[in-house]
């Protein structure tokens, strides 16, 4: 039975490394970014509910009389 030949692993590993590494940082590199990336401001309009303008009191169960 052949014994398995493990002398050219460190090789294999570090060259696919080194590949990959090449790979992604040419994928990176066609990605435009923003220089200067600057928040938008958003403004919700204010919905007047008629619940605002008037006083409303709440009833609670244990409060009302027997």
């Amino acid at each position: 039975m052949p014994q398995l030949d493990t002398s050219t692993w460190l090789t294999m590993i570090l060259s696919m490394f080194l590949v990959l590494f090449i790979i992604f940082q040419l994928k990176i590199s066609k990605h435009n970014f923003y220089f200067n990336p600057e928040p938008t401001l958003t403004k919700t309009p204010k919905q007047n509910t008629p619940w605002e303008t008037k006083w409303t009191k709440i009833y609670l169960p244990l409060s009302l009389p027997l």
